[in-house]
């Protein structure tokens, strides 16, 4: 199998036991309801058990919690998992936070959904997808969650980041494409969510950037983040209405069934 594009190595992916990300990830935008809503209709199997893998805080696992039998949220990052517990629908009773890689930790299957919002791509896909294969009963998806947003300053803004992003081998890619490409993944469905207005402060919106892979202010030298945040006070600027931004969230949901990896010679 052709192997993951570099910049998608663990190595990156460390970045999100990083405080200084945890502590501004819920800058980013949350999940449209109607995102939420696709996931439960997906639900057609018992038991109603869902995995989210690479939770994060758990903007997915914490608002399908109150609908299921139980979600188990997974991720490596143990200061995602204890900031997560503090939040709304965090000490939900069908909620069970699970601290480790989905690779390698123990599960309790079957799985009636697999729900991973922003994360599969840091996994390791020859490992995952068979694992998800066995897990998922017999009509059961793996759910592939992608927030979209859609700013007047998008173009400056990737022409921005390379110069001061940490992961110097980032290059654009499609995680639905990469995939397919491989065979791990059959997509049986997509669902465009409608776009949702939502009002943030320009440092909220700045803070949120250093959620992301290759800003973590821990991996940033000081004099960097400095630069990279005043460029972006200049960008957002014209577009400020007493320091607020009027903003927008969409999501791509897209599910389907994991594929066994084809391995080549």
């Amino acid at each position: 199998m052709e192997p993951k594009p570099g910049h998608l190595g663990l190595k990156y992916a460390e970045q999100f036991k990083d405080r200084s990300i945890v502590e501004v990830y819920g800058y980013r935008p949350s999940y449209p309801d109607e995102a939420i809503n696709a996931l439960l209709t997906l639900i057609t199997d018992e038991p109603r058990t869902i995995l989210d893998v690479g939770c994060g805080t758990g903007d997915l696992a914490r608002r399908l919690a109150n609908a299921v039998e139980r979600v188990d949220a997974v991720d490596f990052s143990q200061t995602m998992l204890d900031k997560g517990r503090t939040l709304p629908g965090g000490d939900h009773s069908h909620l069970n936070w699970i601290y480790g890689r989905v690779e390698d930790v123990e599960l309790q299957p079957p799985y009636a959904l697999i729900t991973a919002g922003e994360s599969l791509h840091w996994m390791e896909w020859e490992s995952v997808f068979p694992l998800f294969r066995q897990i998922l009963t017999p009509h059961g998806y793996l759910t592939i969650v992608e927030r979209r947003t859609d700013n007047p300053w998008d173009d400056d803004l990737r022409t921005l980041i390379p110069r001061f992003s940490t992961n110097k081998e980032y290059r654009p890619y499609n995680i639905i494409d990469e995939l397919e490409q491989r065979h791990l993944f059959q997509r049986c469905g997509t669902l465009q969510t409608h776009p949702v207005q939502f009002i943030q402060s320009g440092e909220e919106y700045i803070q949120s950037i250093h959620s992301r892979n290759g800003f973590s202010r821990e991996r940033m030298r000081e004099e960097e983040g400095g630069s990279f945040d005043l460029a972006v006070r200049k960008m957002i600027a014209p577009f400020l209405q007493e320091g607020l931004l009027t903003l927008s969230v969409a999501c791509e949901v897209v599910w389907g069934t994991p594929q066994e990896p084809l391995f080549r010679d």
